[in-house]
Formats: structure tokens, C-alpha cells, sequence
């Protein structure tokens, strides 16, 4: 099984991702980031989603908590966010 993050999980791109991830046997969403949506079920902005998953966002990333990263941010603000978040020793970016 593969545990999977997604940064910027509020955008369209992202919920298509987390309803593909959701129907794929060996992909576990293990954390969903939005910083202007943290605490909220992820259903309240993706509500194509509701019944399928309980999955609410986090405000910061759990990078021991993950096998891959998906970034699903705006043009530029990936490289803002690994600016604000450091990777932990032996993570690569690809």
C-alpha cells in the first residue's frame, strides 16, 4: 500500500485526484493540506465526494506519514511551500 499526501487540496486538480486515489486498491490518502481550509472535511469543498470519505484537512504536512507527495498548487506556489517546509533526511523530490 502507498500512503499518499496532497498538497494543495482544495483546487479541482486535487479533488480529481483524491476520487481517483479513492477507487485505486493500493493508494491510502494519509493527509489532504489546505491552510485556508484546515479542520474542515474535505467533502465541504469537494461535495462530489460526500459518502465516499472522512477524510478532513491538515494545516501542516506529516512527511513521516507519507510514501509520495502530490502537488496540486498553483503555478509557482510549490516552490513556496518546499521554501516553508523542510523534507526529512533520505525524502527525495523527483
Amino acid at each position: 500500500m502507498v500512503k499518499v499526501g496532497i498538497a494543495g487540496g482544495a483546487g479541482y486538480t486535487a479533488g480529481e485526484l483524491i476520487r481517483i486515489l479513492l477507487g485505486h486498491p493500493l493508494a491510502e490518502i494519509a493527509w489532504v493540506l489546505s491552510s485556508s481550509h484546515a479542520g474542515a472535511p474535505v467533502c465541504k469543498v469537494h461535495s462530489d465526494l460526500v459518502g465516499d470519505t472522512n477524510l478532513v484537512f491538515a494545516e501542516k504536512p506529516d512527511f513521516s506519514a507519507v510514501d509520495v507527495v502530490f502537488f496540486c498548487m498553483g503555478h509557482g506556489k510549490s516552490g513556496e511551500f518546499m521554501d516553508k517546509y523542510e523534507l526529512p533526511s533520505g525524502m527525495k523530490m523527483k
